[in-house]
């Protein structure tokens, strides 16, 4: 993850998408709350809004955040997190909450730490069907569609302002792969397919274009969903 996050074709879509939420946001000046931060690509990007700090579950990820020069980080889980209450003013959460034994504790817990009219930023993988060696390896816990996604961060007490799919264009392109992962022996393994360069810079231009679908309607279907909340006011 480290040594693709910067430049392979999903992170890079991935971050994008968040960077154009958190823009469209209007946010300045604000505190953001990156809750798996992973190898720290995503809170380094999001430095552009304020502070940022980041929190992660695996001590291997906190390592390489710090490789990158960041120094706002703790070891946490979702569930409990390190903070205040009403203390941040965004949550971003890029394909964690799907890890997370309770996903309800997790997101009313990052609803405590948001500050009245704070952002929720979350992405989870789609559809159960979609379901394979891939998620096994990854430790997934589920996989969602918009409805189920939307319904944990309602149940949260956040309101909801966007529910998308992502990954839409291609969307058969990861249908294909992970049924094809299904039928492989061996142990569960996550797969990131390399492609050569021309491919990538396809692939990016394809997913940029899917974006400047994103900022004008909800796209039907995809490989993740997307939620856009708010704690009330």
């Amino acid at each position: 993850m480290y040594e693709l996050e910067d430049t392979y074709w999903w992170f890079v879509a991935r971050r994008e998408l968040a960077l154009s939420v958190l823009r469209r946001a209007k946010l300045a000046d604000a505190t953001l709350l990156d809750v798996g931060c992973g190898t720290g690509a995503g809170q380094s990007a999001f430095s552009e809004f304020g502070t940022v700090f980041g929190v992660d579950f695996s001590q291997e990820a906190l390592e390489f955040s710090g490789s990158r020069g960041l120094t706002l980080l703790a070891k946490a889980n979702a569930e409990v997190l390190p903070v205040q209450a009403g203390s941040v003013d965004a949550v971003v959460t890029l394909d964690t909450i799907e890890h997370v034994p309770d996903d309800a504790a997790a997101l009313k817990e990052i609803a405590r730490a948001l500050k009245p009219g704070g952002l929720l930023l979350m992405n989870v993988p789609a559809y159960m069907f979609l379901w394979s060696p891939h998620d096994v390896a990854l430790m997934h816990q589920r996989r969602y569609t918009v409805s189920s996604a939307r319904r944990v961060v309602a149940d949260a007490g956040l309101e909801i302002e966007r529910a998308s799919y992502h990954v839409f264009l291609l969307f058969p392109l990861v249908l294909m792969l992970r049924l094809l992962g299904r039928i492989r022996r061996g142990e569960p393994s996550a797969t990131l397919p390399s492609v050569p360069g021309w491919a990538s810079s396809l692939l990016k231009a394809l997913m940029r274009f899917e974006l400047s679908l994103f900022q004008k309607v909800s796209l039907p279907w995809g490989s993740s969903v997307v939620i856009v909340a708010r704690k009330p006011r």
